[in-house]
């Protein structure tokens, strides 16, 4: 395990456009459970709860059941370890960007400054009708939230089923996807697509795979270059501690 660790520090001091590529698992270790897998989201909420057209038409229940817990965790969570390193490698130098499948806000807050999310941030909120964009500290959301603007409905800012990855963020993603020559993907079981498909881009660009999960992922058979089978946090801590003297 030191010889990966080391190999790993050794590609990262070469290289000259490495970026990270984030999911779930990253953020398990701040208390955020998983949608998946066992006492995930969708063992305590129904999938159509996230699904546009019914948030549409049920807006009061759905804003009930997603401030009854899902907000109360999400909103409280605290970068871990694994964040702050990735925040860290970033002012040094050594990754360029963070592209992340998790809606959380985690990287922003642990100080990553290029953090491209492909499937929005639930500290946001927008307006189903002009698209008017908020911070949902401001709101009291014990009645749904409405566009001070227009006074329609607001919505959280991640991406339900049935809408559309974030146009900027989708590009900015493939952009850096495709120039980089390493690309770190942490804690991302592989599954969910189109994300997923941004380090099989990589990979077919000739990008070197590291890859930190617990288990294997879609990712490790096919396309990683070297896998460390440990928690992010585990694995970034004894980056850090190589990497930043």
């Amino acid at each position: 395990m030191k010889n990966y660790i080391r190999k790993f520090v050794t590609i990262l001091e070469k290289s000259r456009n490495a970026i990270a590529f984030t999911g779930a698992g990253i953020s398990a270790e701040s208390g955020i459970v998983t949608f998946r897998g066992e006492n995930g989201i969708w063992s305590k909420y129904e999938e159509k709860l996230f699904e546009i057209n019914y948030f549409a038409k049920n807006t009061e229940k759905a804003w009930s059941m997603l401030c009854s817990g899902f907000y109360e965790t999400m909103l409280k969570a605290k970068p871990n370890i694994a964040h702050t390193a990735l925040a860290h490698f970033e002012q040094r130098g050594f990754i360029k960007a963070v592209i992340t499948q998790n809606i959380d806000n985690l990287h922003k807050r642990a100080g990553s400054k290029t953090v491209y999310e492909l499937h929005g941030n639930a500290a946001g909120l927008k307006c189903i009708n002009d698209d008017s964009k908020y911070m949902i500290k401001d709101f009291d959301l014990t009645r749904p939230p409405r566009c001070k603007k227009c006074n329609s409905i607001l919505k959280p800012d991640f991406v339900f089923f049935g809408e559309m990855l974030p146009d900027y963020d989708m590009c900015m993603s493939l952009e850096a996807t495709l120039k980089c020559d390493v690309m770190i993907v942490i804690g991302s079981t592989g599954t969910v697509y189109p994300a997923a498909a941004l380090p099989f881009r990589a990979k077919e660009n000739n990008a070197i795979i590291i890859e930190i999960n617990p288990r294997p992922s879609v990712f490790t058979d096919k396309i990683t270059d070297i896998f460390i089978p440990m928690t992010s946090s585990k694995a970034m801590k004894k980056l850090e501690n190589l990497l930043i003297k």
